[in-house]
Parts: C-alpha cells; sequence; structure tokens
C-alpha cells in the first residue's frame, strides 16, 4: 500500500483528534443508560434500538457536523440521504455497536467512529468505555489501544476463531483440529479490535454487514497488520451508494488467506 499523502495526513490527524473527544463523550452518554432497563424499540422487527443507541448518535452527529459542516453523514441511527455522495469526506458511525450485548449488560459494545474519503478509512476510533478501552488508527501510522502500540499475534498450533458456525465447518480439516472457537461476540468492530490487539487470531463476517460496522475497526486492523477482505480477496470500500457487504474474512497471513478462500468458494 502506497504511503499516505502528507497533506491527508494532516486533515486525517485533526479528524482523528475530532473523532476520540466526541467518541469519548458519547461513550460517557451510553454509560448512563447501561444497566439502567433503557426504553427500546425493534427496528425491522428483529433488531433492538435503545433510548441509549438514539443519545450517542444525536451528540455524535449534532457534534461532528458542527465541526464539519462540509462532510457527509452516514449512521445506523440515522435516515441515510444519498445527498452525503456529493461529500469529499463522511463520517460513518455506528453509535452503539452490539446494541444487544449493551441491553445484556455485556461489556464488549463500543462506540465506532470513522472519516472515509474515496471509500477508504482515514481516521477510525473505537470506544468501549464498559471496558475501559480506546482504540485509534490513522494510515501508516500504527494501531493503538490505551496509547500502546498493537499488533496481530503470530500464528500458533492452536487457533482462536470467531464467526458464524456455518463458515467456521467450512474450513479445511487439517484447521479444524487447531481451532478453539471463542464465544460469541456481539459487536462486530469489537471482534475486529480483539483481532489487531492480539486477543483472537481471525473471524468471519456473515452477509449484510454495513459499513458503521466495520469502517474503523477495518483501519485499526489493517494497521496492526491485518486485513479485511472480501470475496474477491480485496478490502471492502465505504460510504457508497450501497452500504453493506456480503461474506468478509478477517485475520493476517497464512490463516487469512485459507479464510478468504472459503469465502471465495461460496455460492452467490
Amino acid at each position: 500500500m502506497p504511503a499516505p499523502d502528507p497533506t491527508v495526513l494532516t486533515g486525517a490527524r485533526e479528524d482523528l483528534a475530532l473523532l476520540r473527544d466526541a467518541a469519548r463523550e458519547a461513550g460517557a452518554i451510553a454509560m448512563r443508560y447501561f444497566g439502567n432497563n433503557p426504553q427500546v424499540w425493534m427496528k425491522g422487527g428483529t433488531s433492538p434500538v435503545s433510548e441509549a443507541d438514539h443519545a450517542a448518535d444525536a451528540y455524535l452527529r449534532q457534534t461532528l457536523l458542527k465541526a464539519r459542516p462540509g462532510y457527509g453523514w452516514l449512521s445506523e441511527e440515522t435516515a441515510d440521504d444519498h445527498a452525503r455522495l456529493a461529500a469529499h469526506r463522511t463520517f460513518v458511525v455506528d453509535p452503539i455497536d452490539g446494541t444487544r450485548g449493551f441491553l445484556d449488560g455485556l461489556h464488549s459494545w463500543c462506540v465506532s467512529v470513522a472519516v472515509v474519503e474515496n471509500g477508504v478509512t482515514l481516521a477510525g476510533v473505537l470506544e468501549c468505555p464498559a471496558k475501559h478501552e480506546t482504540y485509534w488508527a490513522l494510515p501508516g501510522e500504527g494501531a493503538f489501544l490505551n496509547g500502546e502500540r498493537i499488533r496481530v499475534r503470530a500464528l500458533a498450533d492452536n487457533v482462536d476463531i470467531g464467526g458464524p458456525k456455518p463458515l467456521v465447518d467450512l474450513l479445511p480439516e487439517a484447521w479444524q483440529g487447531r481451532l478453539h472457537r471463542m464465544p460469541y461476540i456481539p459487536s462486530l468492530a469489537y471482534r475486529l479490535a480483539m483481532i489487531a490487539a492480539g486477543k483472537l487470531d481471525a473471524t468471519f463476517v456473515k452477509p449484510n454487514a454495513h459499513d458503521w460496522d466495520i469502517a474503523a475497526a477495518d483501519l485499526i486492523l489493517r494497521e496492526a497488520g491485518g486485513a479485511v477482505l472480501d470475496r474477491q480477496g480485496r478490502p471492502p470500500r465505504y460510504a457508497g451508494a450501497v452500504i453493506h457487504h456480503g461474506a468478509l474474512a478477517a485475520g493476517s497471513g497464512k490463516l487469512l488467506d485459507v479464510l478468504a478462500g472459503v469465502i471465495a468458494g461460496l455460492e452467490s
């Protein structure tokens, strides 16, 4: 991957500082509801959204667009306006990634915020207040957890893997005896961050993940030495007209190649 343009990175550094401050406050807002039985509605009859999601989303939208009025806006909890496609850069936001876990009292949820330009993430932050963890990254400058640089871990004999069981079952038989299947992690963004931090080796992502689930975590994982790949072996692109994705593979090195081979063989 070519070195980032220094001019672009100057703006990205400023955007990262904005994202970190805004995500920290949005996390604090969400924590006021955590464990306190917030009001819950169902989207599409199956997906929960709470007053905590709405409160964090409203804060992020007001704060970020006030600071960058020319940027586009794409959020799970805001009706999509394709006018954003004319913007040079776009905020891609999930105010609470892992709402089901949040409502169940699990700690592995996070505020996910990113700035995207030309389909590529230029700044990404995951604020995970219940776990006292903050992840962030800039292109070419590494990934960090609470200020300490993080890196994917080297492949060992035993492999910790996440993702849907039907996809894990498709891994070659030679790998099956090496696998330790991790318990379900409701936040996809946090699952990707675990790979970046060396707490997980790899994961499959079932079809229909959205940009707001992965745009920030993708950059964090990439800067930690890993990648997210689609069925064509390419990194996903974000904030375009289509905002959802097919099956994805995430990890690093030889293991990522094996996972990518599995999803490449899936029927359309």
